[in-house]
């Protein structure tokens, strides 16, 4: 009995004293993040083979140190000094909500203060821009819409898609619906032409084959230019769609949505997840919406060009893969480093184009 009594006030004394130790040890102070860099996918290794859209930023950003992520898909990574964080999202509008609210929700970080630069490959438009070139988003716009087999449409519809409460495409004013609130997100105009502004006379890598490439699109002089950079907005839809009846589709819905101040340049398949969770982990005061920017690089255009099927267009490689990546790191380094650079300042006052 006196053995059994020793026993047990030794138990207690043990938990006593751990709980003591526990709360006596200091919580981890979250690191305060000035940058994130998001991008949706890597190809191979994080470094030294083929890149996708992570590995640039992972080596020449130096994003030496590895942190495990169990809410997300991939490793984040952060340069020494814990101040830029890079993340991988995965792809699909699925994954890229859950892994940003993943990293919102997340204590080891402190993101109230942080740029998130939202960066990656596209299908872009020929009407608007080349293979190789990069657009800063005003506008994402979501493809939540009503459909009916287009072969079912009335001969006058340019396609099956049509807005919620809407009886048919191009109505001329949006109806009203409680989906309509998921379609649009507006980024901060004043941050996006101050981004503008320091990328705009950049000089983008080209290729002698996408040169050649981008010259068969003939009726199409935006899409015969060497890479540059503009102003121009996304569309998000979990569908890979390609052709020239859904790039018509994608310029009537961008604008329609935008109430005509945007025009569609880029396809993806990620932005609106993005700005959805923005917006939520804005509401719990976890991250600044204001200081959000888009970004998109044009791999492959949307539509096939002249002779050549848009099955056969879709399921091509992307032939301006290496051009739009690194597209999307000089471009979006440039504003990075600028703000990263003037921290000082950039930390409390968004820049904005003066």
């Amino acid at each position: 009995m006196f053995r059994a009594s020793l026993i047990a006030a030794a138990l207690s004394l043990g938990i006593a004293s751990s709980r003591a130790a526990a709360q006596s040890t200091p919580a981890q102070v979250p690191w305060p993040i000035r940058a994130v860099i998001v991008t949706t996918f890597e190809v191979g290794n994080d470094t030294g083979d083929m890149p996708g859209e992570f590995q640039l930023w992972v080596e020449r950003e130096h994003l030496t140190e590895v942190i495990d992520f169990p809410g997300g898909v991939h490793p984040l990574r952060t340069n020494a000094e814990h101040t830029v964080l890079g993340m991988v999202s995965g792809t699909t509008l699925v994954n890229a909500t859950a892994s940003l609210m993943a990293l919102g929700l997340d204590p080891r970080f402190d993101l109230t203060h942080a740029y998130f630069l939202i960066n990656g490959i596209a299908g872009v438009d020929p009407h608007e821009a080349s293979i190789g070139s990069a657009a800063w988003a005003n506008y994402v716009v979501n493809d939540v819409s009503r459909e009916i087999d287009p072969h079912d449409a009335p001969a006058a519809w340019p396609y099956g898609f049509f807005p919620m409460g809407a009886t048919a495409p191009r109505p001329d004013k949006l109806p009203q619906s409680r989906f309509q609130a998921s379609n649009l997100y507006t980024l901060n105009p004043q941050l996006v032409a101050w981004a503008y502004a320091q990328t705009k006379d950049l000089k983008l890598l080209d290729d002698p084959t996408v040169a050649a490439f981008r010259a068969e699109y003939k009726g199409f002089p935006n899409a015969q230019r060497p890479p540059f950079v503009l102003i121009g907005d996304t569309f998000a839809s979990d569908i890979y769609w390609h052709g020239t009846v859904m790039t018509g589709f994608a310029e009537d819905w961008v604008k329609l949505h935008s109430d005509g101040k945007g025009r569609f340049v880029m396809t993806e398949m990620e932005d609106s997840g993005y700005m959805e969770a923005i917006a939520r982990l804005s509401r719990l005061q976890r991250v600044d919406p204001q200081r959000v920017l888009v970004l998109r690089t044009g791999s492959n255009y949307s539509m096939p060009r002249e002779g050549h099927t848009a099955i056969e267009s879709v399921t091509a490689p992307y032939i301006g893969m290496r051009v739009a990546v690194e597209a999307a790191y000089l471009t979006g380094s440039t504003v990075l480093h600028t703000l990263l650079a003037n921290w000082s300042q950039t930390r409390d006052h968004i820049p904005a184009k003066e």
